[in-house]
Protein backbone atom coordinates (compact mmCIF):
# COMPACT_ATOMS: atom_id res chain seq x y z
CA UNK A 1 0.00 0.00 0.00
CA UNK A 2 2.66 2.72 0.64
CA UNK A 3 6.11 2.84 -0.21
CA UNK A 4 8.94 3.83 2.51
CA UNK A 5 11.00 6.82 2.31
CA UNK A 6 14.66 6.99 4.30
CA UNK A 7 16.89 9.49 4.64
CA UNK A 8 20.21 8.67 5.02
CA UNK A 9 22.87 10.82 7.00
CA UNK A 10 26.25 10.40 5.64
CA UNK A 11 29.21 12.00 7.65
CA UNK A 12 32.64 12.04 6.14
CA UNK A 13 35.60 11.50 8.32
CA UNK A 14 35.78 15.19 8.77
CA UNK A 15 33.79 17.00 11.57
CA UNK A 16 33.24 19.64 8.85
CA UNK A 17 31.30 18.37 5.90
CA UNK A 18 28.62 15.92 5.91
CA UNK A 19 26.22 14.55 2.30
CA UNK A 20 22.24 13.82 2.36
CA UNK A 21 20.83 10.93 0.12
CA UNK A 22 17.21 9.95 -0.58
CA UNK A 23 16.90 6.85 -0.99
CA UNK A 24 13.62 5.63 -2.54
CA UNK A 25 12.39 1.82 -1.66
CA UNK A 26 10.29 0.74 -4.60
CA UNK A 27 8.32 -1.61 -2.93
CA UNK A 28 5.36 -3.64 -4.41
CA UNK A 29 1.91 -1.64 -3.87
CA UNK A 30 -0.93 -3.25 -2.22
CA UNK A 31 -4.54 -2.90 -3.56
CA UNK A 32 -6.24 -0.10 -2.34
CA UNK A 33 -8.46 -0.12 0.35
CA UNK A 34 -11.79 1.41 1.02
CA UNK A 35 -11.52 4.46 3.39
CA UNK A 36 -14.88 5.41 5.37
CA UNK A 37 -15.00 8.60 6.86
CA UNK A 38 -18.40 7.90 8.42
CA UNK A 39 -18.55 9.98 11.55
CA UNK A 40 -22.43 11.49 11.51
CA UNK A 41 -22.36 14.98 13.66
CA UNK A 42 -25.12 16.05 14.73
CA UNK A 43 -24.98 20.10 15.51
CA UNK A 44 -26.39 21.41 18.81
CA UNK A 45 -29.11 23.45 17.60
CA UNK A 46 -29.96 22.03 14.12
CA UNK A 47 -31.92 19.59 13.06
CA UNK A 48 -29.34 17.19 11.98
CA UNK A 49 -30.97 16.37 8.67
CA UNK A 50 -28.29 16.84 6.41
CA UNK A 51 -25.03 14.42 7.05
CA UNK A 52 -22.25 13.14 4.46
CA UNK A 53 -20.76 10.30 4.26
CA UNK A 54 -16.98 10.38 2.32
CA UNK A 55 -15.70 7.45 0.83
CA UNK A 56 -12.29 7.00 -0.64
CA UNK A 57 -9.32 4.25 -1.86
CA UNK A 58 -5.91 4.11 -0.37
CA UNK A 59 -3.19 5.74 -2.85
CA UNK A 60 0.80 5.22 -3.35
CA UNK A 61 2.78 6.79 -0.86
CA UNK A 62 4.33 9.52 -2.72
CA UNK A 63 0.95 10.30 -4.47
CA UNK A 64 -0.93 13.52 -3.16
CA UNK A 65 -4.02 12.49 -5.10
CA UNK A 66 -6.86 11.31 -3.09
CA UNK A 67 -8.80 8.27 -4.97
CA UNK A 68 -12.61 8.78 -4.67
CA UNK A 69 -14.64 5.48 -4.11
CA UNK A 70 -17.81 6.63 -6.57
CA UNK A 71 -20.92 4.62 -7.06
CA UNK A 72 -21.53 3.00 -3.59
CA UNK A 73 -24.98 2.54 -2.52
CA UNK A 74 -24.58 4.08 1.39
CA UNK A 75 -27.60 3.56 3.83
CA UNK A 76 -28.02 4.38 7.44
CA UNK A 77 -31.09 2.25 8.86
CA UNK A 78 -32.60 3.09 12.32
CA UNK A 79 -34.01 0.33 14.69
CA UNK A 80 -37.52 1.13 13.96
CA UNK A 81 -36.12 -0.02 10.07
CA UNK A 82 -35.78 3.73 8.79
CA UNK A 83 -33.87 3.61 6.14
CA UNK A 84 -31.79 6.93 4.92
CA UNK A 85 -30.33 6.55 1.58
CA UNK A 86 -27.22 8.69 0.70
CA UNK A 87 -26.64 9.74 -2.76
CA UNK A 88 -23.41 10.31 -3.99
CA UNK A 89 -22.37 13.91 -5.64
CA UNK A 90 -21.40 12.75 -8.71
CA UNK A 91 -17.84 11.64 -9.27
CA UNK A 92 -16.61 12.98 -5.69
CA UNK A 93 -16.59 10.43 -3.53
CA UNK A 94 -18.86 12.59 -1.06
CA UNK A 95 -22.48 10.85 -0.20
CA UNK A 96 -25.40 12.58 0.67
CA UNK A 97 -28.47 12.45 3.12
CA UNK A 98 -31.04 15.04 3.41
CA UNK A 99 -33.57 13.58 5.84
CA UNK A 100 -31.76 12.10 8.50
CA UNK A 101 -33.04 11.73 12.05
CA UNK A 102 -30.75 11.86 14.65
CA UNK A 103 -32.43 10.70 18.14
CA UNK A 104 -29.59 10.09 20.92
CA UNK A 105 -29.61 7.00 22.43
CA UNK A 106 -31.01 5.66 18.87
CA UNK A 107 -28.92 2.75 17.41
CA UNK A 108 -28.36 2.77 13.86
CA UNK A 109 -26.62 0.51 11.30
CA UNK A 110 -24.40 1.75 8.24
CA UNK A 111 -24.37 -0.24 5.25
CA UNK A 112 -22.18 0.10 2.23
CA UNK A 113 -22.16 -1.62 -0.89
CA UNK A 114 -18.92 -1.33 -2.94
CA UNK A 115 -17.25 -3.25 -5.79
CA UNK A 116 -19.50 -6.19 -5.16
CA UNK A 117 -18.29 -6.05 -1.39
CA UNK A 118 -21.08 -5.47 2.27
CA UNK A 119 -19.42 -2.94 4.60
CA UNK A 120 -21.38 -2.73 7.97
CA UNK A 121 -21.06 -1.29 11.33
CA UNK A 122 -23.74 -0.85 14.14
CA UNK A 123 -23.62 2.73 16.60
CA UNK A 124 -25.46 4.27 19.11
CA UNK A 125 -25.77 8.01 18.91
CA UNK A 126 -24.08 9.87 21.85
CA UNK A 127 -24.96 13.23 23.73
CA UNK A 128 -22.58 16.06 24.44
CA UNK A 129 -22.19 18.79 27.19
CA UNK A 130 -22.61 22.04 25.78
CA UNK A 131 -20.01 24.64 26.02
CA UNK A 132 -20.38 26.82 28.68
CA UNK A 133 -17.35 29.16 29.12
CA UNK A 134 -14.50 30.28 27.05
CA UNK A 135 -11.26 32.05 29.32
CA UNK A 136 -8.09 33.12 27.56
CA UNK A 137 -5.15 34.24 29.25
CA UNK A 138 -1.86 35.50 28.10
CA UNK A 139 1.40 33.51 29.99
CA UNK A 140 4.94 33.54 29.60
CA UNK A 141 6.27 31.27 27.13
CA UNK A 142 9.46 29.07 27.38
CA UNK A 143 11.63 30.95 25.37
CA UNK A 144 10.15 34.08 27.48
CA UNK A 145 7.49 34.81 24.52
CA UNK A 146 4.29 36.13 25.29
CA UNK A 147 1.55 32.98 24.86
CA UNK A 148 -1.98 33.16 24.39
CA UNK A 149 -3.78 30.26 26.26
CA UNK A 150 -7.31 29.70 25.52
CA UNK A 151 -10.00 27.01 27.38
CA UNK A 152 -13.63 26.63 27.17
CA UNK A 153 -15.40 24.33 29.32
CA UNK A 154 -18.17 21.56 29.48
CA UNK A 155 -20.19 19.84 32.47
CA UNK A 156 -19.37 15.89 32.43
CA UNK A 157 -22.50 14.00 33.28
CA UNK A 158 -20.97 12.61 36.74
CA UNK A 159 -23.96 9.76 36.38
CA UNK A 160 -21.60 7.57 33.27
CA UNK A 161 -18.08 7.26 32.15
CA UNK A 162 -18.08 9.77 29.29
CA UNK A 163 -15.22 10.20 26.87
CA UNK A 164 -14.48 13.31 24.32
CA UNK A 165 -13.42 14.47 20.92
CA UNK A 166 -12.01 17.85 20.65
CA UNK A 167 -11.09 20.02 17.57
CA UNK A 168 -10.51 23.37 17.06
CA UNK A 169 -10.40 24.89 13.53
CA UNK A 170 -7.19 27.78 13.40
CA UNK A 171 -7.16 29.46 10.05
CA UNK A 172 -3.39 29.89 10.23
CA UNK A 173 -3.74 25.74 10.16
CA UNK A 174 -4.03 23.48 6.65
CA UNK A 175 -6.34 21.42 8.78
CA UNK A 176 -8.33 21.25 12.23
CA UNK A 177 -6.29 20.17 15.32
CA UNK A 178 -7.73 17.06 16.87
CA UNK A 179 -7.54 15.94 20.73
CA UNK A 180 -9.26 13.43 23.22
CA UNK A 181 -10.14 13.06 26.51
CA UNK A 182 -11.78 11.46 29.19
CA UNK A 183 -13.69 11.57 32.40
CA UNK A 184 -11.72 9.29 34.03
CA UNK A 185 -10.17 12.03 36.98
CA UNK A 186 -12.98 14.87 36.17
CA UNK A 187 -16.15 12.96 36.67
CA UNK A 188 -18.93 14.97 37.00
CA UNK A 189 -16.73 18.05 37.16
CA UNK A 190 -16.35 20.64 34.96
CA UNK A 191 -14.07 19.50 32.05
CA UNK A 192 -12.12 22.03 29.50
CA UNK A 193 -10.49 21.96 26.27
CA UNK A 194 -7.04 23.68 26.26
CA UNK A 195 -5.58 25.15 23.06
CA UNK A 196 -2.31 26.89 22.72
CA UNK A 197 -0.65 28.03 19.58
CA UNK A 198 2.31 30.71 18.43
CA UNK A 199 -0.39 31.64 15.73
CA UNK A 200 -2.59 32.99 18.12
CA UNK A 201 -3.12 36.73 17.77
CA UNK A 202 -5.83 39.11 18.34
CA UNK A 203 -8.48 39.05 15.89
CA UNK A 204 -7.95 35.57 15.06
CA UNK A 205 -11.25 33.58 15.18
CA UNK A 206 -11.43 30.47 16.19
CA UNK A 207 -13.94 27.52 16.11
CA UNK A 208 -14.09 25.68 19.22
CA UNK A 209 -16.23 21.65 19.15
CA UNK A 210 -16.61 19.34 21.78
CA UNK A 211 -17.96 16.34 20.61
CA UNK A 212 -19.17 13.27 23.12
CA UNK A 213 -18.14 9.76 21.97
CA UNK A 214 -18.18 6.07 22.54
CA UNK A 215 -15.00 4.67 24.49
CA UNK A 216 -14.37 3.00 21.33
CA UNK A 217 -14.30 6.13 19.06
CA UNK A 218 -12.18 7.49 21.96
CA UNK A 219 -9.90 4.85 21.76
CA UNK A 220 -9.64 4.90 17.81
CA UNK A 221 -9.32 8.82 17.51
CA UNK A 222 -6.41 8.46 20.20
CA UNK A 223 -4.47 5.82 18.41
CA UNK A 224 -4.88 7.97 15.02
CA UNK A 225 -3.76 11.56 17.32
CA UNK A 226 -1.03 9.85 18.73
CA UNK A 227 0.27 8.28 15.04
CA UNK A 228 -0.29 12.20 13.91
CA UNK A 229 1.89 14.00 16.53
CA UNK A 230 0.07 15.29 19.34
CA UNK A 231 -2.72 15.36 17.95
CA UNK A 232 -2.13 18.18 15.14
CA UNK A 233 -2.38 16.07 11.95
CA UNK A 234 -5.77 15.30 10.07
CA UNK A 235 -6.90 11.66 11.25
CA UNK A 236 -8.91 11.17 7.35
CA UNK A 237 -5.98 11.27 5.33
CA UNK A 238 -3.60 7.46 4.95
CA UNK A 239 -1.86 6.80 8.49
CA UNK A 240 1.68 5.35 8.92
CA UNK A 241 0.46 2.86 10.28
CA UNK A 242 -2.77 0.72 10.01
CA UNK A 243 -5.77 1.67 12.55
CA UNK A 244 -8.62 -0.78 12.60
CA UNK A 245 -12.53 0.95 13.35
CA UNK A 246 -15.56 -0.35 13.48
CA UNK A 247 -16.71 -1.08 10.06
CA UNK A 248 -16.45 -5.14 8.96
CA UNK A 249 -16.41 -6.57 5.33
CA UNK A 250 -19.45 -8.82 5.76
CA UNK A 251 -18.23 -10.33 2.55
CA UNK A 252 -14.39 -10.59 2.67
CA UNK A 253 -13.33 -10.06 6.36
CA UNK A 254 -9.69 -9.96 5.12
CA UNK A 255 -10.35 -6.86 2.69
CA UNK A 256 -11.23 -4.53 5.66
CA UNK A 257 -11.85 -0.99 5.26
CA UNK A 258 -9.98 2.14 7.06
CA UNK A 259 -12.48 4.30 9.43
CA UNK A 260 -14.92 4.50 11.43
CA UNK A 261 -18.95 4.67 11.88
CA UNK A 262 -20.16 7.06 14.73
CA UNK A 263 -22.46 9.02 15.34
CA UNK A 264 -22.80 11.78 18.24
CA UNK A 265 -24.10 15.61 18.74
CA UNK A 266 -21.43 18.44 18.56
CA UNK A 267 -21.36 21.85 20.32
CA UNK A 268 -19.65 24.39 18.19
CA UNK A 269 -18.66 27.94 19.70
CA UNK A 270 -16.84 30.49 17.25
CA UNK A 271 -14.34 32.40 19.29
CA UNK A 272 -12.57 35.97 18.39
CA UNK A 273 -9.13 35.72 19.97
CA UNK A 274 -8.84 38.98 21.99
Amino acid sequence: MKKILLYILLLSTTIFTSCEEVVTLDLSNAEPRLVIDAVIKWKKGTSGENQTIKLSLTNDFYSSDILTANGAIVTITNSTNTVFNFTEVPNTGEYICSNFQPVIGETYRLEILYDGQIFTATNTLFATPSIENITQETVSGFGGDEEIQIKYFFQDNGNEENYYVLKVINPNKRIPEFGVVSDEFFQGNMMFGFYSSSELQPNLPLELNVQGVSRGYYNYMNQLTTIAGSGSGNPFTTPPATVRGNIVNQTNIDNYALGYFHLSEIDTVNYLVQ
